[in-house]
């Protein structure tokens, strides 16, 4: 998947499907049972789909105001749901999932005992937030933030505090949780105040497009843009001239590309910013930066036979055209980017992770990069997220699915759905070992522990 400022890229085998940021509210299904009916929250109201090239038609979704609160209904394995019994306005109780009229419902395998499966339609979950009994979901079409005790969720969008329905980051900060959008900069939510409050250009902010945040040991704030990264003094937001601003030129190529889309705190305080163009360390008011000349990613040819995306970014986008040249790889046609890195994390050891557009997985030990890839049990080399387990293992989310990073190798899960989308864009851990995966069109919950996700037979070591 490719970001743009016009909408989401998912390059397939057959096209490009344009996921174009609109409103509109979500259809969240649990999986879990079949029920023998359903009751209706509220009378829906259907949002006009957002075009698309793929996939054809789709279950519209349905509304769930700001205010109202509402349970997850059940997907159904097999066959449509049974007639819905209308709920006066307001009142609580399921929202059934809407299809179009006319249209059949595919037949659903049951999930698996140790999972909840939850369908939110034509949308990404692009970020996850777990906040004691809540969790909050951030997709394409606005934020959900479900009680998970109570089965009861509400959601949030442009109509309701946000100034996008495109979500990318989600975090908790104090009392606070923020938002980071797609073309709405920053939104702050205050639980107690039941309020928003937004910042944006006119604040400071390099770009309306906020991909991740940071706030340091030391109290500092850093917004990744797509226009270079800020950086707030003491995390005073509301002093505009505490705010800074990096980009290419006044770092002198520091920072290798002005498309920033991760941040992280190394162990001794420096910081990781990912880009488009390498990745870079903040360390004592100085830049240094790596690219795949330095050892990011792997060289094409190592992993050509193995690229599933064949769609070229570059023929849809001028950013992503400019940057193949820049960066020497104007004869490759296909989806690979060893120095876009669309994921960071660093481990317990204070080593590097960077998942890459194309050229697999990266690791920096402070010395030299090594990089893993399908032939090394990876289960796909474009990698969408990483994150640090409660245990200090490395989780991956890739174009293929989801593995673990042990120390010694990988243990792959089941690519083909178990989880329920083959794209994990999204990872997340509760206090009880739970873990929430976040994809296209479906978030799945393992309630119990991390060690419930079973995987597939096959260990991949290093």
């Amino acid at each position: 998947m490719v970001m743009t400022k016009g909408g989401w890229f998912v390059a397939t085998g057959v096209g490009v499907l344009v996921a174009a940021v609109g409103t509109g509210a979500f259809l969240l299904g649990r999986s879990s049972a079949p029920v023998p009916a359903v009751e209706q929250a509220r009378a829906p109201s259907v949002q006009p789909e957002a075009k698309r090239d793929l996939p054809p038609r789709h279950p519209p979704a349905q509304q769930s105001g700001p205010e109202s609160a509402g349970s997850l209904a059940p997907l159904f394995p097999s066959g449509p749901p049974a007639p819905r019994r209308q709920a006066a306005p307001g009142s609580a109780g399921n929202l059934a999932p809407l299809f179009p009229s006319g249209s059949p419902v595919a037949p659903r395998a049951a999930a698996p005992s140790n999972v909840v499966q939850f369908d939110i339609g034509q949308r990404n979950v692009k970020a996850l937030l777990i906040d004691g009994d809540e969790t909050w979901v951030g997709t394409s079409g606005g934020v959900v933030r479900y009680f998970t005790k109570r089965d009861k969720y509400v959601s949030y969008d442009n109509k309701s505090g946000l100034l996008s329905n495109g979500v990318f980051y989600l975090g908790r900060f104090g009392s606070e949780v923020w938002v980071g959008t797609y073309g709405g900069g920053l939104s702050i939510f205050d639980p107690a105040r039941d309020t928003w409050r937004n910042y944006n250009i006119p604040n400071g902010m390099a770009d309306a497009f906020v991909y991740d945040v940071l706030k340091t040991r030391n109290g500092d704030v850093w917004i990744a843009t797509w226009s270079g990264a800020n950086r707030v003094l003491g995390g005073r937001m509301d002093n505009i001239r505490d705010w800074a601003l990096y980009t290419v030129e006044n770092t002198k190529g520091g920072l290798p590309n002005d498309w920033v889309y991760g941040l992280a705190e190394g162990k001794n305080g420096e910081i990781w910013v990912a880009t488009e163009g390498g990745v870079a360390r903040f360390v004592d008011e100085k830049w240094t930066r790596w690219t795949h000349a330095q050892g990011l990613g792997a060289p094409f040819d190592l992993v050509e036979k193995d690229i599933e995306y064949t769609s070229d970014p570059s023929k849809v986008s001028g950013h992503h055209a400019r940057q193949k040249i820049e960066m020497g790889l104007q004869n490759i046609n296909v989806a690979y980017n060893p120095n876009y890195v669309v994921s960071m994390v660093v481990d317990d050891s204070g080593a590097v992770w960077a998942g890459t557009w194309g050229g697999g997985l990266s690791r920096f030990d402070g010395r030299q990069w090594t990089t893993f890839t399908m032939r090394d049990g990876l289960p796909g080399n474009h990698v969408f997220s990483l994150e640090k387990g409660p245990d200090g293992k490395i989780w991956i989310g890739t174009s293929r699915g989801l593995t673990v990073y042990d120390g010694k190798g990988f243990k792959r899960f089941d690519a083909t759905g178990e989880h329920g989308s083959r794209e994990v864009f999204a990872i997340a851990f509760g206090a009880d070992k739970a873990i929430w995966i976040g994809g296209f069109g479906r978030l799945s919950w393992y309630p119990h522990t991390v060690g419930s996700v079973v995987p597939s037979p096959a260990t991949h070591p290093r």
